[in-house]
């Protein structure tokens, strides 16, 4: 999921950089007097943005397919289940009548 947001943010901020270096009134549209030096500074930011998504998306899925191994061998090598010991009293062993 993060790692899809940081794509779209980073294609995001990728066409808002370059539409932003052609015509800067374009994207700041809400401003009196944008500069390319403003659109700049903004794409720095939201490539910050995009990349930390990108890296906690990953540190995410990478404690999620551990945590899933670690279920997977549970169920398959069950070493930690209690082993039934037959309750045989001790007794002296007898050697075999001829």
């Amino acid at each position: 999921m993060l790692i899809t947001a940081a794509f779209h943010t980073g294609i995001w901020t990728l066409l808002f950089f370059i539409v932003g270096m052609i015509k800067p009134k374009w994207p700041l549209f809400f401003l009196k007097k944008p500069d390319r030096f403003l659109v700049l500074i903004i794409s720095t930011v939201l490539f910050m943005v995009s990349a930390t998504l990108y890296g906690e998306g990953n540190r995410q899925r990478a404690l999620e397919e551990k945590a899933s191994k670690e279920t997977v061998s549970k169920i398959l090598d069950p070493s930690s289940a209690p082993v039934p010991v037959p309750d045989v009293p001790a007794s002296k062993p007898t050697a075999p009548k001829k």
